[in-house]
């Protein structure tokens, strides 16, 4: 309970500052330092891209050298130091250049200067460094725990199902504690930014950093601290080696004459090692052994000979790749949220009673919110009511929790259009086309049904697809199936930025999209063009699922000796195995 605890404590204070901090860059971007709107979208969806690139580095020195509890610590503080920069450039006026005249005069507002911009994305350059130390290694590093925690009080008697059965609680458990430290974060946090002041409001999430560093050095001697089992990168390009090396050899039929050493893989392999499968059968000439392969002593080169675990590593990782790839658009769908929903939402009717006005990116609580009902009521309600219907003990299979996020994904980036189209014609119905500056008489709820939309989509997609990479994932490589998850992220966003870009270039000069003046914009056509692309996405993801073959795995105390699959189970009939 003590570990528990820490481990918790930790993780909430460090969501509450990453979230806190994030949430409201774009106002920061377009209104203190008056850069324009799309050049600052295109700033966050790059930071956000490098921030989900850098986990592949952290994931390599967690998993080759350094460890998971380690490599957090290094990042939380290379994070720190990036957040004490943002503070500093938010409180000293030299850093920032003169606010707008109020209201505006006929000179445009001055922009930030380039060692201003430089001195800032230096800042959010550590900040993104920084997540990659803390993005890979936090679920692993939680699920270690559980897990070995797990297994010596069920010694005697390990039931795969209750594993099954403790390891999606967890992944729930771990998105649903993320949530709700967010929510704070964008409640009081945003709010501060907004009505109290920027210093403020970026120094007290770098103060919850700086208690979750605390925190989590506190709860090391708590802490369950897997071994490093050597760098599964090196491992991945030693097979493709071996394999190019004897791209000539023949494949023998049987798999038994394919070389396998137990004490070898004994470190990477304590959950059992993986069997041979008959699929991408060219890197089976990896484990083919020839002259010269193995030591007068007895030891493989193992650029020049992999067991076949090894080799099944890089099959496992190979076959999610379609699979995974299906993350990357759910990403560039939703990189919207924290810029053009963001700006919308600061040009309508944002008032609560006569005295308060709800901050723009506070909209995002909404998402969040609906993340954590939908977490809450999936356990209690909807896995017992799917375990009736499909009689698997999870109620579905994390192949179809992904497959139901990316439908609800849709509908998501579709509600966004047409509510977009109700609030520019409402700026037209009153001659607001040509004052951006200007409230259009729209309440900013109309934005809450796209968000609640988004955050149900989320609970179901991004739980199922971690879940999906720690899963099927080699057991060595962990952190790295978590980087992956962060790494679908990177990619998505850099092609929000692409695709944002692109979009501005095509429809300049005929009716541009988008524009800093958004009543003129079309960010409606751009968000339906979304839909569109989601909606192919979707239908990319259930072929990929359709043909996707789940990692099959020797059970330790039931094979004495080497066993092999009879047939591969495909996910027509096979996903219940999750």
């Amino acid at each position: 309970m003590a570990l528990s605890t820490a481990f918790a404590a930790s993780e909430v204070c460090d969501r509450f500052a990453t979230a806190g901090f994030g949430a409201n860059l774009i106002t920061y971007l377009t209104q203190q330092l008056h850069l324009p709107l799309v050049e600052a979208s295109n700033t966050l969806t790059n930071f956000s891209g490098t921030s989900s690139l850098t986990p592949i580095l952290g994931a390599f020195a967690a998993d080759a050298f350094a460890g998971r509890f380690w490599t957090i610590i290094a990042g939380s503080v290379v994070y720190q130091l990036g957040m004490v920069g943002v503070v500093v450039s938010a409180v000293l006026p030299s850093l920032r250049p003169p606010p707008c005249d109020d209201p505006p005069a006929a000179t445009p507002c001055q922009r930030a200067s380039g060692w201003q911009l430089a001195l800032l994305y230096l800042s959010l350059l550590l900040t993104s460094l920084g997540s990659g130390g803390i993005r890979p290694c936090v679920v692993a590093f939680g699920a270690d725990q559980f897990e070995r925690l797990d297994s010596a009080e069920e010694e005697e008697k390990a039931k795969a199902k209750a594993e099954a059965e403790r390891k999606r609680r967890y992944f729930n458990l771990y998105f649903f504690t993320m949530g709700l430290a967010a929510l704070l974060a964008l409640t009081v946090v945003v709010y501060i930014q907004e009505n109290v002041g920027w210093g403020w409001g970026f120094g007290i999430p770098a103060v919850g950093m700086f208690m979750s560093i605390v925190v989590f050095l506190v709860g090391y001697p708590l802490y369950v601290l897997v071994k490093p089992g050597g760098s599964p990168f090196t491992r991945l390009a030693q097979v493709v080696a071996a394999a190019f090396k004897k791209r000539n050899a023949a494949v023998p039929e049987d798999p038994r004459m394919l070389y396998q050493d137990k004490e070898l893989d004994a470190l990477i392999s304590t959950n059992g090692r993986l069997l041979h499968t008959n699929q991408l059968t060219f890197f089976d000439r990896a484990a083919i052994v020839t002259a010269g392969d193995i030591s007068p002593s007895g030891q493989p080169d193992p650029w020049r000979l992999s067991t076949v675990h090894r080799v099944e590593e890089l099959k496992s990782i190979v076959r999610m790749l379609p699979i995974w790839s299906a993350g990357i658009m759910l990403a560039t769908a939703s990189s919207h949220n924290y810029t053009f929903t963001i700006m919308q939402a600061r040009t309508m009717d944002r008032h609560m009673g006569p005295h308060f006005q709800l901050p723009p990116a506070t909209l995002s609580i909404f998402s969040n919110a609906a993340m954590l009902v939908t977490l809450a009521l999936y356990d209690r309600v909807f896995v017992p009511l799917a375990r009736r219907v499909t009689g698997l003990p999870s109620g579905i299979t994390y192949f179809q929790r992904m497959g139901i996020g990316l439908a609800i994904s849709v509908l998501s980036v579709a509600t966004a259009a047409l509510v977009e189209t109700k609030r520019r014609d409402a700026a037209a119905r009153h001659g607001l086309l040509d004052s951006p500056a200007a409230v259009v008489p729209l309440s900013v709820f109309w934005l809450v049904p796209q968000f609640a939309v988004h955050g149900v989509g989320d609970a179901f997609s991004s739980v199922g697809h971690m879940e999906f990479l720690y899963d099927q994932a080699p057991e060595s490589m962990r952190s790295s199936a978590a980087a992956l998850f962060w790494l679908a992220a990177s990619i998505g966003n850099y092609m929000g930025t692409v695709l944002v870009t692109a979009v501005q270039r095509a429809t300049r000069g005929r009716g541009e999209w988008l524009q800093d003046n958004i009543n003129r914009g079309r960010i409606d056509n751009y968000y339906w063009l979304v839909t569109c692309i989601t909606l192919l996405n979707l239908g990319y993801y259930l072929v990929c699922f359709y043909f996707y073959t789940m990692k099959p795995l020797e059970v330790a105390d039931d094979c004495d000796k080497d066993c092999e699959l009879s047939s591969l189970q495909k996910n027509g009939s096979g996903a219940a195995l999750v």
